[in-house]
């Protein structure tokens, strides 16, 4: 039996979304339909980055903290802050669960003293390689049944709707943005 969309059923409290989910649509979310797409895919996406990472012993983020860090190589606490769009707060908690578990060292700012420095460690070199398997693992549940057309339509749509949101954000001084999605919000 599939399941339909009827939307133009007004007595239901709930709508499901098409057959390949089980999640119903409340009806008040039938407003803003992309984003309530948006918080779908978003919460599965993380559901999944954080079964894969979870293993490594990372917290999701945690990930990208690291990537920044590989990538770029030393960098002061603020400026990972920025890079990621996080807050001061949640940056030190996943910078001190990174250096607990032995795959960053923080140290004083030769430059400024009162700037941190944070390094990934040796030991972190073998992390990049799960990250990167990770990272393409979880590319692939993202777009497994896309084509590559069908790929490069969906990031130029989520690129229109992250710079749609970054106008949104910046225009309204009543809204402060979030801490990024990618960031470790989780409390020790």
């Amino acid at each position: 039996m599939s399941r339909t969309t009827n939307r133009d059923t007004p007595s239901r409290p709930h709508q499901e979304t098409p057959a390949t989910s089980s999640v119903p649509v409340p009806a008040v979310a039938q407003a803003g339909p992309v984003s309530h797409a948006i918080f779908r895919v978003a919460r599965l996406h993380r559901m999944i980055a954080g079964q894969l990472l979870r293993p490594l012993g990372l917290h999701l983020g945690q990930e990208l903290v690291m990537m920044h860090l590989w990538e770029l190589g030393p960098q002061r606490q603020t400026d990972l802050v920025r890079l990621l769009d996080s807050d001061a707060a949640t940056m030190t908690r996943s910078i001190k669960r990174l250096e607990n578990a032995g795959f960053v060292r923080r140290r004083p700012s030769p430059d400024d003293k009162r700037a941190t420095i944070i390094e990934p460690t040796a030991a972190s070199q073998a992390l990049r390689r799960e990250v990167e398997r990770i990272w393409a693992e979880l590319e692939g549940a993202s777009t497994d049944d896309l084509t590559p057309d069908q790929q490069a339509e969906a990031l130029h749509t989520l690129q229109r709707i992250e710079d749609s949101l970054a106008r949104a954000a910046t225009r309204s001084p009543d809204v402060a943005p979030a801490p990024a999605a990618d960031a470790d919000t989780t409390t020790d």
